[in-house]
């Protein structure tokens, strides 16, 4: 797959200060799903608490239909678009990093996670939904360094690490199918409303994946931590980032979205640090600030700046 240059900036959708400001805060709600995963798998089986992440989620956004005045889809015609995206954003990758999180610590999920810009990239490339222009191919390799410069070099690779991440790197190709299917197929439809249509069909599926691999009528009934990590999971790292995660999608394209994957696991750290008193080391500042600088490459507006101003003329 050939790499261009920046030839037609016009057909290459950029991000406005109100886009990086959702992208900001989408990460923060992603960086929480780790947290909250990790707390939750204490008691609860993976495929049960993926059931209970989306259908709260869906209960939650139901009343948001009403209010907006969101008609549902009409026929099987009209579903299988929500379908689908439920299948490639919810059941398969919510699934497979659970599953993942069993095997490693949500830490590490979150930056194997953080391979998602990849396999957006190349994607919507292969599909010609967007030009794989240098800049963005340089910006996603060096959000990649950052993020093992974040993480440092402490992966053991051993049979369970390797499980895990394969598990999570399944659910990255997954996502970067569902950022295609979304801007081919969902451009059209109100955050709100795509959001809500694709979490009520991914519960209809986990229900039977939980009902015949977990049967969960059989297990105790959790405590009151693992409920309110659940209704975290569901109400802020589901419903509200979905619709944010709809509203960049529709506005700036699928490969700019997924830079929110680079940014999930700084969130995820300052996180650690402000609620749970984490300590924050050197190299995670600096890989901070590396990602920092990918997202500027990938952007190009400091190179906009540089070239109005005449600097390198």
């Amino acid at each position: 797959m050939a790499v261009v240059q920046e030839r037609l900036p016009e057909t290459e959708l950029r991000m406005d200060e109100r886009d990086w400001s959702r992208l900001v805060f989408l990460s923060v709600l992603w960086g929480g799903t780790f947290f909250f995963t990790g707390v939750a798998l204490k008691e609860l089986p993976p495929l049960t608490l993926v059931f209970l992440r989306l259908s709260i989620a869906a209960l939650i956004l139901l009343p948001m239909l009403w209010i907006n005045r969101i008609p549902f889809p009409v026929g099987i015609a009209g579903w299988r678009p929500y379908a689908i995206m439920a299948l490639i954003n919810n059941v398969m990758p919510f699934s497979l990093i659970v599953m993942g999180q069993t095997y490693i610590p949500g830490g590490t999920a979150s930056v194997v996670n953080a391979t998602t810009p990849v396999f957006t990239v190349l994607v919507a490339a292969a599909f010609g939904e967007e030009k794989l222009i240098l800049r963005r191919v340089a910006g996603v390799l060096l959000g990649l360094c950052g993020v093992v410069i974040l993480k440092g070099y402490d992966f053991d690779l051993g049979s369970r690490q390797s499980i895990g991440i394969a598990l999570c790197l399944g659910a990255t190709i997954c996502f970067g199918f569902s950022a295609l299917w979304a801007t081919r197929k969902l451009a059209g439809s109100p955050p709100i409303g795509t959001a809500a249509f694709q979490l009520i069909s991914a519960s209809v599926m986990m229900l039977v994946l939980a009902a015949v691999f977990d049967r969960p009528w059989q297990l105790q009934v959790p405590g009151h931590v693992t409920w309110l990590a659940v209704l975290g999971l569901a109400s802020l790292s589901t419903a509200l980032a979905f619709i944010i995660f709809f509203q960049i999608v529709i506005r700036s394209g699928a490969s700019n979205v997924m830079l929110v994957t680079l940014l999930v696991p700084v969130s995820a750290i300052l996180l650690g640090y402000f609620i749970l008193d984490e300590r924050i080391e050197g190299r995670e500042i600096i890989g901070a600030l590396v990602i920092g600088s990918a997202l500027l490459v990938m952007d190009g507006r400091v190179f906009r700046l540089f070239s109005r101003s005449g600097v390198g003329t």
